[in-house]
């Protein structure tokens, strides 16, 4: 399948030149074309920020919601309807600091869902203060004496979790970076997909050389072993890419909410009962 498929033509990118999030909306793409998932199969769904609007330049379905809110939103559209695949996409920011307490528990729940997130360490929409993953000592218009939190480590506390599939890649590695995310979409379960993007303006310290001389690939990993992925997820003089954890097979969120047990048909098919549902809402007036 060609990548064009999921082109939007004549319209305003809405990023700087340079930016990282065009890398990864071209992998993206390509991930798909060669998973040949068509683009009426697919929903991106997004919350807030520079880094969300990617699904308004891809050729596709796309929910748009509150910032922070993304993932509520890709869990439901999956127990909805099962046969879409559902790609969960916005910013550091967005999916862990506005959406941080989604980020636990939709990892709590294992919808099968892709989480990719564009972490640039910075806010960038918002003209440049330091985001959940900012590393000490940046210096931003806001923070001027620098970052003193710790970062945020998505990784460490998705493994810590038992989230079902964890990865981190570098938007500047298309090929590596187009394999992980379609490993991602393949797993059944929750799979993050955290992919460092250098923001070309407000964050001059992560850069794309940066990154390239601060990363290095996982090499004899075994993505079973669970202590060994959490240590890796942890390492911070260098940060390791590629696919830190996949989890023994688990239920997801559809199988264990016991919906599909008997009847395949997505819930957006099926007929509504009005006299089961009118029971269901007297029940709820009596016990007011």
């Amino acid at each position: 399948m060609d990548t064009k498929v999921f082109d939007m033509n004549d319209i305003d990118i809405a990023w700087c030149p340079g930016c990282g999030n065009f890398p990864i909306l071209k992998t993206l793409k390509r991930a798909l074309a060669e998973l040949q998932i068509k683009p009426t199969d697919i929903v991106l769904v997004s919350g807030i920020g520079q880094a969300a609007k990617a699904p308004h330049y891809f050729r596709t379905n796309v929910f748009n919601g509150l910032h922070g809110r993304a993932l509520p939103a890709a869990t439901a559209i999956k127990a909805a309807n099962p046969a879409m695949t559902v790609i969960a996409e916005s910013g550091d920011g967005d999916m862990y600091g506005e959406g941080g307490n989604h980020f636990i528990h939709t990892i709590r729940r294992n919808p099968n869902i892709t989480n990719i997130v564009h972490n640039n360490m910075v806010y960038g929409l918002t003209k440049g203060q330091a985001s959940p993953t900012s590393q000490k000592g940046f210096v931003t218009p806001v923070q001027v004496r620098g970052v003193f939190l710790e970062p945020f480590n998505p990784l460490a506390v998705a493994i810590a979790l038992d989230a079902s599939f964890v990865a981190r890649a570098f938007s500047g590695d298309i090929e590596q970076t187009a394999d992980i995310i379609k490993q991602a979409i393949e797993h059944d379960g929750y799979a993050l997909v955290d992919i460092f993007q250098p923001c070309v303006t407000f964050n001059r310290l992560n850069t794309y050389q940066w990154f390239k001389e601060h990363t290095y690939y996982l090499d004899d990993h075994d993505p079973s072993d669970r202590q060994k992925a959490f240590e890796k997820a942890t390492e911070t003089e260098k940060l390791p890419l590629g696919i830190f954890y996949k989890s023994p097979q688990k239920p997801s969120f559809e199988e264990n909410i016991g919906i599909y047990d008997d009847k395949q048909v997505p819930l957006y098919q099926r007929d509504l009962n009005k006299e089961e549902l009118s029971n269901l809402i007297e029940t709820f007036k009596m016990r007011l």
